[in-house]
């Protein structure tokens, strides 16, 4: 079975459905996951917290680097790890230090197989345009990019919004739209707002899988204190990789406003011959992808 290299950069411990990402990756047999990278506040609690549940898969072999926690230019919004308080002795993981190594990890990472690693971003997106911007040529040696971010299409009379990983720094995602990766793929809240579970029927499906799931089962109570469900934002994302049928796509190019302070973060498509497009996810089929979830992380 030919694999997929994929790099995982996340804010795992606040959203709780990034741990739920995890979770698939982990158990999808065509996913060959070479190493995560945590970015935006305290980014070593999240880095412990993606070491418990690749503990709890079985996969302590998965590299773990911390990341960036400054957003570029703007003031942070996401400063707490909400879910490390669910780490316990029942829930076995490393401890990281502060130290940032996230970077050298993924230019050396990627520098090494040219043309085949697919970037998945599901949080803040400050790493990967440090990255860009320190080393300007990985772009064009990705095999493609593929975000949780963005909203892109309104309906008559309907305004668009900011999403949060694009608001929390919008220079970064600017800088990210701008880079010249061969496939930018965005999977952003037209799509994944789409695709929700109530809390019970979460706990239910999470304690029957087993396995990585089990620990997030437990960081989700943290996230059921605020929330009576979840939203599926990034597990989404990850599945279009491996099962691309599950969104239709428009090509456009996206450009994210910095200007108006009242619309800063707003992803705009921009429909233009002139320039490669980017490819954002305009339809789900949920109950498609909800089946895909659980018949992975089921195995």
């Amino acid at each position: 079975m030919d694999k997929t290299p994929i790099i995982l950069d996340t804010d795992i411990g606040s959203d709780i459905d990034d741990a739920v990402a995890l979770a698939y990756l982990l158990k999808q047999p065509r996913c060959e996951l070479l190493g995560i990278t945590t970015v935006t506040g305290e980014p070593e609690k999240r880095a412990a917290l993606a070491s418990a549940i690749c503990h709890a898969g079985g996969r302590d072999e998965v590299p773990i680097h911390v990341g960036t926690e400054p957003p570029f230019l703007v003031e942070p919004r996401q400063q707490k790890a909400g879910q490390y308080e669910a780490l316990s002795d029942k829930w076995p993981h490393k401890e990281f230090s502060k130290e940032n190594t996230a970077l050298n990890f993924l230019r050396d990472t990627i520098r090494s197989r040219p043309g085949e690693i697919t970037l998945l971003t599901i949080g803040p997106l400050t790493n990967i345009a440090l990255l860009f911007t320190i080393d300007p040529e990985l772009p064009a040696l990705l095999k493609a990019l593929v975000m949780m971010g963005g909203r892109f299409f309104s309906k008559p009379g309907e305004s668009l919004v900011a999403e949060w990983n694009i608001v929390c720094d919008p220079h970064a995602a600017a800088k990210v739209f701008m880079s010249p990766v061969p496939r930018l793929v965005a999977v952003g809240l037209d799509v994944t707002t789409q695709c929700v579970m109530d809390a019970d029927e979460c706990r239910q499906r999470f304690t029957a899988a087993g396995g990585p799931l089990a620990s997030v089962a437990a960081m989700a109570e943290i996230w059921f204190r605020h929330a009576p469900h979840i939203t599926f934002h990034d597990p989404l994302a990850a599945a279009l990789i491996f099962e691309p049928s599950l969104c239709k796509t428009k090509a456009a190019l996206v450009e994210v406003d910095l200007v108006n302070p009242s619309t800063v973060g707003h992803t705009n498509p921009v429909y233009t011959q002139e320039t490669k497009p980017h490819e954002l996810a305009a339809a789900v089929n949920s109950q498609a992808f909800f089946d895909h979830y659980f018949a992975v992380v089921g195995t």
